[in-house]
């Protein structure tokens, strides 16, 4: 192991304490060793990793300090380059891969492996980045922060645009339950794959218990407000989330996504104003610290189910998005494309959403696009709604709505074309068809699917 002197103690901190941890050769609460030297060094880094993994602010702050007192640490340095990636920042996400790379020479083999990951994340193409995760985690099953970008429904598998995704999410995570035993990061992840493969009561089961084990985590507090969403306990839904999110800073990167689920249940409980004044607050484009794609997506998402729903949204929150939207995005992306088409057709900018149309189906037609042309089989039927086609919308849509899934993000999110055709039959007066489509839906119980209180 190599001797490094630490830089400086560390002064105003929990990572002292936390210190008392990681005694000895130096190890991550996983039991995986860490090549510093410095005790202080390995806590900051847990307890960044902790908090990076609970989506906690602070895990940044935590990972410089671990540089701080141990310049020599090459983790650090791939724990913020995914941070910096995850918000957009692809830069900084190749330079702080680099500086990992130009240390890891004397780290483990694990380490090396993981700093190797983070640069094939950075470069793709995604399946390869993938098969790289799963190589490594057959060898070390409990590198948590390896194993994470695989494991959400915004995570490789997540986006890959394959239709059976969901049940591949499951079969990457369920093998490991053993090994990771009574761990809450772990525990969440698995119940959100259980949750989103039909399996909600069991999926609540371990997310409750990963809230016991860490009721700080967000992540935690994300899947249980899927899994009371699934079972159709929208009020339960309601009550935890507002007990939970004001003692969330707006800096965690699940702010933003969170307040979505909050205001989205609003709606769905004909509390609008409520939730516009709490979406103006925490989830708006010019207030949102969170990353662009859940701003761009959830905003336009509770917009057009407020529409659904019968609410008036109003053109200025409409352009507020769009604009967002063409600042943010100089490229097509699927899961950002279904959304971005959405203030195009609320303010009906028609030529605008036509050119963007094209472009979609010129990428896919080049093999760009996993997920094929499904945002723009969405972005037609979007207009058609507009326009008050409810026929058109019907036969563009509904027979593509098991093919949603490509597009990425969970059931919640994907809801929005599944109650985009049910309000085209309930406008069309095709009650009996609705009903029959809602009773396809055997696994789940959403208790409001078009958005409107019965």
């Amino acid at each position: 192991m190599r001797q490094r002197k630490s830089s400086r103690p560390v002064i105003g901190s929990t990572v002292s304490l936390l210190s008392l941890y990681y005694q000895d050769m130096q190890h991550d609460r996983y039991g995986l060793e860490l090549t510093t030297d410095s005790a202080d060094a390995a806590a900051a880094y847990g307890e960044g990793a902790d908090r990076m993994l609970a989506s906690r602010p602070g895990g940044v702050a935590l990972m410089e300090e671990a540089l701080a007192i141990d310049p020599g640490f090459a983790l650090p340095h791939v724990a913020l380059s995914r941070s910096y990636q995850m918000a957009g920042q692809r830069d900084e996400a190749i330079a702080s891969a680099d500086r990992a790379t130009a240390l890891a020479s004397s780290a483990t083999e694990r380490e090396q492996s993981y700093v190797a990951l983070q640069h094939r994340l950075l470069s793709g193409p995604a399946d390869e980045a993938l098969g790289s995760i799963k190589s490594h985690i057959a060898h070390y099953p409990l590198d948590a922060m390896a194993l994470a970008p695989a494991s959400s429904v915004f995570g490789l598998i997540g986006f890959s645009g394959r239709i059976g995704r969901e049940s591949e999410q499951l079969a990457l995570l369920a093998p490991l339950a053993e090994q990771y035993g009574d761990d809450w990061w772990f525990k969440g992840v698995h119940a959100f794959a259980l949750v989103e493969t039909g399996r909600w009561v069991e999926g609540r089961e371990l997310v409750e218990r990963s809230l016991e084990l860490n009721p700080l985590s967000a992540h935690a507090a994300h899947i249980q407000a899927h899994a009371l969403y699934e079972a159709g306990e929208d009020i339960a839904a309601i009550d935890f989330l507002g007990a939970w999110l004001p003692d969330y800073d707006r800096s965690g990167s699940l702010h933003c996504h969170l307040w979505w689920h909050y205001c989205l249940l609003l709606v769905a409980e004909g509390e609008a104003e409520k939730a516009w004044a709490a979406f103006d607050a925490n989830v708006a484009p010019d207030v949102s610290t969170s990353p662009p794609l859940n701003i761009l997506s959830d905003g336009a998402s509770l917009h057009w189910r407020a529409k659904l729903a019968g609410h008036e949204v109003g053109e200025k929150r409409w352009n507020d998005l769009h604009h967002y939207y063409q600042e943010r995005w100089p490229a097509p992306a699927t899961f950002a494309d279904a959304h971005a088409s959405l203030p195009m057709v609320a303010l009906g900018h028609f030529d605008e959403l036509d050119a963007h149309i094209a472009e979609v189906e010129r990428l896919q037609a080049d093999g760009k696009l996993a997920a094929g042309t499904m945002a723009v089989t969405m972005a037609k039927a979007f207009r058609a709604y507009a326009e008050e086609r409810w026929s058109d919308v019907i036969s563009t849509l509904q027979p593509h709505l098991h093919e949603v899934v490509c597009i990425g993000g969970s059931r919640a999110q994907r809801d929005l074309a599944l109650n985009t055709v049910l309000a085209a039959y309930e406008r069309d007066g095709r009650w009996d068809e609705a009903e029959a489509l809602l009773g396809t839906v055997t696994d789940r119980r959403p208790n409001h699917p078009v958005g409107q209180t019965n």
